[in-house]
């Protein structure tokens, strides 16, 4: 390479080309991480969920099925551009933090609440809140209270090891009034507890009770509470030290997001392929700039679209049915607090 003579100029060229190196060493050492290499290496991305009607279970002939397990899939269209590369166990609100901790899972997709303590003390990384959620409580109709405030002296169900054991504590604490908590560790429990009438309420994430009162013989008999007593912001959480796994996550799920704004579904994907918009193009792969230098499949974020669809169809499909309306969890123009960061 003929290196300019001009005086002034020579430092530019040397510049530019350190400059060039420093970027491809910084890209090829930005996709490696201890995490990533251990999913690449298996073959599969092994998720920990729990069990909840709409969110994550098993349909009858075993196959996981939900909300967040649509998000595993997601994850696994990212990874191996094969939406069966994953691997989902369920895990107690007792056993999953320990063991994603302890590596046995490489993400939590279980309704984990972001918390400042499960960040610092835990060392947990956090991906974008996928639902906004908030603890509520589900009461026996027939005890004739309107009002959380009004459950004084009553005996509510609390799973250990979670948010809610603090949350409800912390509630009666401040509206000064008294409560028995009995703690039940397997949510199942919490059906059994509810009708032989060992609890007058239970309490949970709300989105947790919305399937838990459809499991209930009479769900009429049962009301949930207005008030919510916490906010729940439920994520992806993964643990620490591996950067490149978590923009992975994080960027899977700013997709389904994006792609509900631009209005492309699973249905008219394939038309959106014909769009002029050079933002659509890289999103969608046309252009494979994007991709290239992200170091994923360019069209990635088209097939998790065509496979499970953008935010609001996974909604529709597995929450809508149960009753759940979108409210915080509608994209921002509409109202709520889903916001994807540019794609670009």
């Amino acid at each position: 390479m003929d290196v300019d003579k001009r005086p002034g100029t020579g430092w530019k060229t040397v510049l530019a080309a350190t400059l060039a190196i420093a970027v491809t060493s910084f890209t090829t050492s930005s996709f490696a991480g201890p995490t990533l290499d251990k999913i690449k290496q298996r073959g599969t991305i092994k998720v920990g969920v729990g069990t909840t009607p709409g969110f994550f279970s098993p349909d009858s002939s075993g196959k996981w099925q939900g909300f967040f397990i649509d998000y595993g899939r997601a994850l696994s269209i990212a990874v191996f551009n094969d939406p069966d590369k994953v691997e989902f166990t369920n895990s107690s609100p007792q056993q999953r933090l320990p063991a994603l901790q302890a590596g046995e899972f490489d993400v939590l997709l279980s309704g984990v609440t972001v918390t400042i303590t499960r960040a610092f003390q835990l060392g947990f990384h956090f991906g974008p809140t996928v639902f906004y959620d908030g603890q509520g409580i589900l009461v026996r109709k027939d005890l004739g209270v309107a009002t959380a405030a009004e459950l004084d002296g009553a005996t509510i169900g609390v799973q250990s090891g979670t948010t809610g054991e603090l949350n409800i504590a912390d509630f009666f604490r401040k509206t000064g009034k008294t409560f028995t908590p009995v703690t039940i560790e397997d949510t199942n429990e919490f059906i059994a507890a509810l009708e032989s009438g060992r609890v007058d309420a239970i309490t949970q994430d709300s989105s947790d009770l919305v399937g838990k009162r459809t499991q209930l013989k009479k769900p009429d008999d049962y009301v949930i509470l207005p008030e919510r007593l916490s906010k729940e912001p439920l994520a992806p959480a993964i643990a620490g030290g591996d950067d490149r796994w978590l923009e992975i996550v994080n960027w899977t799920v700013n997709a389904t997001i994006q792609a509900e704004e631009w209005g492309i579904t699973s249905q008219n994907v394939d038309e959106f392929l014909k769009s002029e918009d050079p933002a659509i193009q890289r999103f969608l792969g046309v252009d494979p700039s994007l991709g290239q230098a992200i170091g994923l499949d360019p069209k990635w974020a088209y097939t998790i679209i065509k496979t499970v669809g953008n935010y609001g169809e996974i909604f529709d499909r597995h929450l809508k049915p149960l009753g759940w309306e979108r409210g915080y969890n509608s994209l921002w123009t509409n109202g709520g607090l889903l916001y994807s960061p540019p794609f670009r």
